[in-house]
């Protein structure tokens, strides 16, 4: 095959697969050659082995500078799927080399701050474009632009979007929740200063110590109900969706019900708290740790009787059945020295939330917009639900990678009018993505719409 343009894939991880597969399935035809480079290489052997052609998997170091930038130069585009925290130093190489750039995670202001120089050097620098953000970008912007076109006025704008369990998958875990993503960031959800969103006009900061306790109900049609609560900075996305005069715009998490108040706990006992090194044993008894950090610290061995009494908890009650269930009374070890207590947390849910190679994980994705139309007030919900096939071809994979491997190759055809720091709010990107996804594989809302 006569290779004339050259893809380098940073981060192979478990959000990937379905990324790989898009990239390898156009490939011969877009005439492209693929370079995965990730930090353990060789579960990509047997992926790639039919496709040598026009793939290949390296090993690679993202602290290693000098690598970094040979792979970089060798590259016409470069997709990153690493953490976000090395966004920055990617697209600094991809700038100094004159390569696009394309990632699913958030603008940071570093990379931000790289837009003027990125566009008077012709660079798309596309983020934003997985799942959350990218497909609620895409899927909102395609209804209020279709609403607006139709003289419809917004007035309130929300979206939730999580990445669950499938209800067979659940099996005895109280929480009906396992990892389908990096678990550090599921840990950590929730830190990145007060969620902000606009209510009725009026502006709402959470802090992050109240924050799961303000969980709101979320309908969705033929799924039963979920909890909601605040994601980040909702209104940052005012100017980008063209809403800045809504009364109303929220952006949120999904989890099942009974997850938040639980989870508060863990919050209000410090649990994911990152900041600071314990100094403790490795040995230490999860029941040790959690007695040591209730506000009155009690003897170990009457850690769930005091817990419920100082949080005025039910001792039989929910919240106390999934905080046993992770094993936080027993004198089952923490198992890392010298940690912080987020680490020992994340530790312990590794193992309590994996996912079974069998077990299939579920993306639940929700917006609700309220409009006028001719005088009257509506009500649209637009609702996605997809359910992954396995632990390695998981929901989660397919909502993150597919649109954007699809996004890419709409960069790599020229497509792409747009230069700088790039999100998927235009129909250029938007109109091909969602009928890609619906014509292709069956992803497509579902949407309800009635008056008020």
């Amino acid at each position: 095959m006569t290779v004339s343009i050259r893809l380098l894939l940073l981060g192979a991880g478990r959000s990937a697969s379905a990324l790989i597969q898009y990239l390898l399935r156009h490939a011969p035809a877009e005439k492209w050659f693929l370079t995965v480079a990730d930090t353990q290489p060789a579960h990509l052997v047997p992926v790639l082995a039919a496709h040598s052609e026009y793939a290949r998997a390296v090993p690679f170091d993202v602290h290693n500078a000098a690598r970094l930038d040979e792979l970089v130069s060798q590259a016409d585009l470069v997709v990153s799927m690493l953490p976000a925290a090395f966004h920055p130093v990617v697209a600094q190489a991809c700038l100094q080399h004159r390569r696009h750039l394309a990632t699913a995670s958030y603008v940071g202001p570093e990379v931000q701050a790289l837009h003027t120089e990125a566009a008077a050097a012709g660079l798309v620098f596309l983020m934003e474009c997985g799942l959350d953000p990218g497909l609620d970008h895409m899927s909102a912007m395609q209804t209020i632009d279709k609403l607006r076109a139709a003289g419809g006025r917004l007035t309130s704008f929300r979206s939730y979007c999580g990445g669950l369990v499938a209800p067979e998958s659940e099996g005895s875990n109280p929480w009906r929740y396992k990892f389908s993503w990096n678990p550090r960031n599921v840990v950590l959800a929730g830190q990145g200063g007060d969620a902000k969103y606009l209510e009725n006009g009026e502006l709402k900061f959470i802090p992050y110590p109240q924050l799961f306790a303000r969980a709101e109900v979320v309908a969705v049609p033929g799924h039963g109900h979920f909890e909601g609560y605040a994601n980040r900075d909702s209104l940052s996305y005012r100017e980008a969706y063209g809403l800045a005069d809504i009364q109303t715009m929220l952006r949120g998490t999904l989890r099942r019900p009974g997850y938040c108040a639980a989870w508060q706990v863990l919050v209000a006992l410090g649990l994911t708290d990152d900041s600071t090194l314990l100094g403790n044993s490795a040995i230490q008894p999860w029941q040790a740790l959690v007695a040591s950090r209730l506000p009155t610290p009690a003897a170990p061995e009457n850690g769930a009787a005091e817990l419920a009494r100082q949080f005025q908890l039910d001792p039989h009650g929910p919240e106390l059945e999934r905080l046993a269930w992770l094993g936080l009374f027993t004198e089952r070890p923490v198992g890392l020295a010298n940690a912080t207590a987020a680490q020992l947390l994340e530790h312990l849910l590794l193992d309590k939330w994996q996912l079974g190679p069998h077990d299939r994980d579920q993306v639940v994705m929700q917006h609700q917009f309220e409009y006028e139309l001719h005088g009257e007030v509506h009500r649209r919900t637009a609702s996605l639900v997809v359910t992954g096939t396995d632990a390695t071809h998981t929901a989660m994979a397919q909502t993150v990678g597919l649109p954007l491997g699809m996004a890419v190759r709409r960069v790599l055809r020229g497509e792409v009018a747009g230069r700088g720091v790039v999100i998927p709010t235009t129909a250029e990107l938007y109109e091909p993505i969602l009928a890609e996804l619906a014509a292709e594989y069956g992803l497509a809302f579902q949407e309800t719409d009635e008056r008020q």
